[in-house]
């Protein structure tokens, strides 16, 4: 499944130069019955399975040591749940500060939870809905860590001004033609002024999150420049 993330783009790119490292560890080779089993019945009864806790500690003890043999001191463990605390960018950032993560997949109806009490130090979800394991919600925030490696990205200031990085969803964006079938790209952007064109995406960009994501700037000091500008746009747009 991996092989989507660490073959392709950006990802892929830092990993082949690497800018880091990603290893795998599967938990069934680390059962000790014939079958490899990871699952078992849940204690009390109901449906669906719970992987086991003994092959789940001696893939995290063998992740542990290929970490420390790559000279990485001290891991965070993460598990993705969607019971966990839901990754935004300031999550994803303070992750990107780390010097080694694990990231455990869960599958079925989730792990024995001595596990968790055992060795995880955060559980985290990419949303409120449920999907069948982990390991895509890993692959996403694996994606949102190595975005932040310098050296990743042509160019930092790409990442300087995606959305949720400075607390705002950002602003809108074109490209040739300057007029498709009429649909014609906002004058601003072919002024060739720098300053107009700066006010112009901060503003597009408030303006944005005050119709798609007001909750965000109800976490959000707005500057003096920042209050003004959304205020223009909301006095433009009454009705």
């Amino acid at each position: 499944m991996f092989a989507a993330l660490s073959q392709n783009g950006i990802v892929g790119r830092a990993f082949a130069g690497d800018l880091f490292k990603l290893n795998f560890h599967n938990p069934r080779d680390f059962t000790t019955d014939n079958y490899r089993r990871i699952d078992d019945k849940t204690f009390g009864g109901g449906a669906g399975m719970v992987m086991k806790i003994e092959p789940l500690e001696k893939s995290l003890h063998e992740a542990h040591k290929i970490q420390k043999e790559q000279g990485v001191k001290n891991s965070l463990v993460i598990y993705m749940s969607p019971q966990g605390k839901k990754v935004d960018q300031k999550v994803i950032n303070q992750l990107s500060t780390y010097d080694g993560i694990i990231i455990v997949s869960g599958r079925y109806e989730g792990v024995d939870e001595r596990f968790i009490e055992r060795n995880v130090d955060i559980e985290l979800s990419v949303g409120d809905f449920v999907v069948s394991g982990g390991e895509i919600p890993a692959m996403l925030v694996i994606d949102g860590i190595v975005r932040q490696i310098p050296g990743s990205m042509n160019s930092m200031e790409s990442v300087e001004h995606d959305s949720f990085m400075n607390g705002l969803l950002d602003c809108p964006h074109y490209a040739a033609p300057r007029n498709y079938e009429g649909s014609i790209v906002p004058d601003e952007l072919l002024s060739g002024d720098h300053e107009k064109i700066r006010k112009w995406r901060l503003q597009q960009s408030l303006w944005r999150t005050y119709q798609r994501r007001p909750d965000l700037l109800a976490d959000k000091q707005l500057t003096k420049e920042q209050s003004r500008l959304l205020e223009e746009m909301i006095s433009r747009n009454k009705i």
